[in-house]
């Protein structure tokens, strides 16, 4: 028997991400729409871009920093972290 697949919405539907569980662990995959978006961490997360950009602000930093297709950055546990989308970007979200 197959689980049910996890959709997860947020800020309006602007982001929209479905849940994997599998033998390499955790991950999401997900759709954000433009706009600009804070999100928290309860566990370490590697977000790569699939398609389109983010420009990100990591916890810490003074800088916004830009990724693009194939790009990872890396999240903590418990932090925050603020991303501007410019145009509908796909990405994959790892947790550790």
């Amino acid at each position: 028997m197959s689980e049910a697949l996890q959709v997860n919405s947020y800020f309006n539907d602007q982001v929209k991400s479905i849940a994997l569980n599998n033998a390499e662990g955790v991950s999401t995959l997900g759709v954000m729409a433009v706009g600009e978006y804070e999100f928290g961490t309860s566990q370490k997360e590697y977000m790569t871009v699939v398609s389109g950009s983010l420009t990100v602000k990591l916890p810490g930093q003074d800088d916004w920093q830009t990724f693009s297709k194939q790009e990872t950055f890396i999240v903590d546990a418990n932090q925050s972290f603020e991303v501007k989308v410019t145009e509908m970007t796909a990405y994959l979200c790892r947790y550790e």
